[in-house]
C-alpha cells in the first residue's frame, strides 16, 4: 500500500512537468527570404495550410514575404529577433549565397537550426515551342548562336540558379545572358512568353506550364532519377525526365528548404517545431506536395542537419568562388 502511495504522489508531481511543455502564446510569423510564388513561398503556404487544416497549431502561423537584398531582410530580421520563438523562417540556398555574394552581415550560424523539410530539385526547362529535346541539343544551340544571344531567366543574381548557370557555361562552354527576376513564378511566366530561352526552376514552379503544355523540361540536376511515376502531362511523368549527368550535362545541384528559428531560443521551443513538422509531413497533403513538386524528401533534424548546412555552406564557397560571384573577390 505504501509503494501505490508513493507512485501516486511520484506520478502526480510529474503531471504539472508535462503540462509545462512550451508552445506558442501567440500567432507565429512564418519569414519567407524570396518572392512570392517561388518554390519557399509555395511550401511555407503550404505548412501554413496544413497545421490549419489539422489543428496542429492552437494559434496560427502567418506567412510573411521578405526578399529584399536576396533575402537578406529575412535573415536580418530573424537573426535579430534573438529569443523570440514565435518568429521561425524557411531556407533555401540564399541561407549560403546572399552573404557570401553581398557580406551581409549574417551566417547561418547566427540562426538556431530546427529541421530539414527536404532538398528542392531542379530542371532545366525550355519552351515547348522551340525543338530541342534533349540537353545536348539545346546547349549546341546556344554555343552555335554565340555569347550573348541565348537568355537564362532565374531567381536573382549569384543565386542558385545562377551558380547552376555559370556551372553549364564552365562545363560546356555555352554562354547565356543571365536575366535574373524576383520569384520562380515570375521565372516561369517569362519563358512561357518567351522573353527567355532557357531556366533552371524548381519543379514545383513550372509544373503547372509543364502540365499545360507551355514547357518542356530536358533534365534534372540530381544525382538519380526522380521516383515519381505518376504521369503529369498525358506522356510524362517526373521519373521519365533524365538525369543532367546521364543525358551529358554533367552538372548536379539541390536546395535545402529547412526551418530555422532565431539565436538564443531554449532547445524545448526547437523540440516544439521538431514535433510539429514531423506531424506535418506525417499528412497525406505533405506527401501529396512532395510528389507534385517532384522533392527529394531527405529530412534532418538536431546535429546531423546543423553537419549538413556546415557541409553545403563549404561547397557553396567553393562553387561561388569558381564563378567569381563572392562579394570582393
Amino acid at each position: 500500500m505504501k509503494k501505490r502511495s508513493i507512485l501516486a504522489a511520484s506520478l502526480l508531481a510529474a503531471a504539472p512537468l508535462a503540462a509545462q511543455a512550451w508552445e506558442p502564446t501567440k500567432n507565429v510569423e512564418f519569414i519567407i527570404p524570396a518572392g512570392t510564388g517561388g518554390g519557399a513561398d509555395q511550401m511555407a503556404r503550404a505548412v501554413q495550410g496544413i497545421v490549419a487544416k489539422h489543428g496542429l497549431m492552437k494559434q496560427s502561423i502567418l506567412p510573411i514575404n521578405k526578399a529584399g537584398g536576396a533575402g537578406a531582410e529575412g535573415f536580418l530580421d530573424v537573426k535579430g529577433a534573438a529569443g523570440d520563438p514565435h518568429k521561425i523562417i524557411i531556407t533555401l540556398s540564399n541561407l549560403f549565397t546572399t552573404p557570401l555574394a553581398t557580406a551581409v552581415p549574417f551566417n547561418w550560424r547566427d540562426l538556431t537550426p530546427v529541421q530539414m523539410l527536404a532538398l528542392d530539385n531542379f530542371v532545366l526547362w525550355v519552351n515547348a515551342k522551340t525543338p530541342y529535346k534533349t540537353p545536348k541539343e539545346y546547349i549546341d544551340a546556344v554555343k552555335k548562336a554565340g555569347p550573348g544571344k541565348m537568355k537564362m531567366g532565374g531567381t536573382g543574381a549569384k543565386q542558385e540558379d545562377q551558380i547552376i548557370t555559370a556551372a553549364i557555361e564552365q562545363l560546356t562552354g555555352a554562354k547565356f545572358v543571365y536575366i535574373p527576376y524576383k520569384g520562380g513564378g515570375q521565372v516561369a511566366t517569362q519563358l512561357v512568353g518567351g522573353h527567355v530561352d532557357s531556366t533552371v526552376n524548381n519543379p514545383i514552379e513550372a509544373v503547372a506550364q509543364w502540365r499545360a503544355g507551355s514547357l518542356r523540361p530536358l533534365c534534372v540536376f540530381d544525382t538519380k532519377r526522380l521516383p515519381y511515376k505518376t504521369k503529369v502531362t498525358e506522356k510524362m511523368s517526373w521519373y521519365d525526365i533524365p538525369v543532367c549527368k546521364d543525358a551529358g550535362l554533367p552538372v548536379d545541384y539541390l536546395m535545402l528548404r529547412g526551418i530555422f528559428m532565431p539565436p538564443g531560443v531554449t532547445q524545448d521551443q526547437v523540440a516544439y517545431y521538431v514535433d510539429l513538422f514531423k506531424k506535418v509531413m506525417a499528412t497525406p497533403e505533405w506527401k501529396k506536395l512532395m510528389e507534385e513538386g517532384a522533392f527529394n524528401t531527405t529530412a534532418l533534424n538536431g546535429k546531423e542537419y546543423a553537419d549538413w548546412v556546415a557541409r553545403e555552406e563549404a561547397r557553396h564557397i567553393a562553387l561561388m568562388k569558381k564563378a567569381g560571384f563572392i562579394a570582393g573577390q
